[in-house]
Formats: structure tokens, sequence, C-alpha cells
């Protein structure tokens, strides 16, 4: 018997990414947890994680708390780094995500509450060097405003050879249920003003991304 992805070899790479979403929004989970992540794209972060070793990682849109978790087991393996994650609202968030060591998680609007985000980091002076090398993902509403703002507000915590992720910048492609006018094109307007960022595409290194030009590098 032919699996079905047998019998659809030549079906339209624009099909291929709808299923595939449809399965992540649906049924992929970590350690129980509902988890709206490309597969292919975690495991680039776990890569950049390994080689960059971030002391902290900002993770802006925690949902269920599943993405937020494997990147806090990642740090275990590693034995460095701590997150700060941000909702509007925690109140989804598992429990195994909200008791993890390595996890603080701030309620609010990401950029209304900037100066808490940068006391927290703050707080963590005394087990980490004063310059802190940072990551940040971007997984909120991946509209054009709010993502746009988003890096503008926090891109001067990223220092060099550091990464800002800028997450489903693959609605340019039509997938079904994301904005049109949203995290793409906030990235292209971002890096026509700021030229301290490149955009890094040897990170889609799956050829299949929910992040195409979202891996974003400080020069």
């Amino acid at each position: 018997v032919m699996s079905y992805m047998e019998e659809n070899l030549d079906m339209r790479l624009g099909d291929v990414l709808n299923i595939m979403q449809n399965c992540i929004v649906k049924h992929t989970t970590y350690f129980g947890i509902h988890t709206t992540k490309s597969p292919m794209d975690m495991w680039v972060y776990k890569e950049i994680i390994f080689k960059q070793k971030p002391d902290i990682i900002i993770e802006i849109g925690t949902g269920q708390g599943g993405a937020t978790l494997a990147l806090a087991h990642t740090q275990d393996i590693i034995n460095h780094g701590k997150i700060i994650s941000i909702d509007i609202d925690l109140s989804r968030v598992s429990d195994i995500t909200k008791n993890h060591s390595r996890i603080s998680l701030i309620e609010g609007d990401a950029c209304a509450i900037y100066q808490h985000v940068l006391d927290k980091i703050t707080s963590y002076a005394n087990w980490s060097c004063p310059t802190e090398q940072i990551m940040i993902i971007e997984d909120s509403s991946h509209l054009y405003e709010n993502t746009l703002n988003i890096l503008r507000t926090y891109c001067g915590l990223v220092k060099k050879g550091d990464y800002f992720i800028i997450e489903d910048t693959n609605a340019k492609y039509g997938i079904s249920g994301r904005h049109r006018q949203s995290s793409w094109e906030a990235v292209e307007t971002f890096s026509k003003d700021n030229n301290d960022f490149e955009i890094d595409r040897t990170k889609e290194s799956f050829f299949i991304t929910w992040n195409p030009k979202g891996y974003l590098r400080r020069k």
C-alpha cells in the first residue's frame, strides 16, 4: 500500500506547505503541549543555541508554552541560559513550562512592558556577564505594524553575531489563514531602515521554513 506522500510526489509546494501548516496548527505537540511551531525551524534554533550559547532568549508569544519548554530543554543540555517569554495572556501556559527553573514569564504587550523586560534582564546580572548575549524570537500577532514595532523596540538588545528571528514570514506565500500584510513586509521595511542586521538565509537550511527572510543576524 502506497503512503499519501508516495502518491503525491508531484504536488505543488504551496499545497505541501498548507498541509504542513494544518498539521502544525492542529496536531503538533512537545511534551504533550500543543505547539504551533515548525519542527524544521525548531531544529535550526537548537543549532543556533548550541553555537551562540545566548545568555538570554527573549520569546515574544508564549501560547501554551510548548516551544518555550523545548528551548529551555536545549539550554538544559548545554547547561547555560535563561528564557524570558512574553504574552498578552499567560492563562493557557502549561504547568511544566511555568515551573521550569530557566523560564520567566511576563504578561503584557511586548512593547508596552519593554522596561519591565530590561529590569528582568538586569536581575540576571549576578549569574551572567554584564553584556548578555541575547537571542530574540518574535512569534506574536504577525501583523505588520506590531512586528515592525517589536523589531524597532528590541533590536538594540541583540549583540554582534546574535539573532533576532521573526516567525511566520511565510504569509508572503499565501499560507491559509495568514495575513497578507504581515511579518514579511515588516522585515523588509526594517531591513531598509536598519543596516545593523543582515538576513541570514543559510538558516533556511531545510528549504522549507516558516521564517523565510526571518533570520536576522546582527553584523
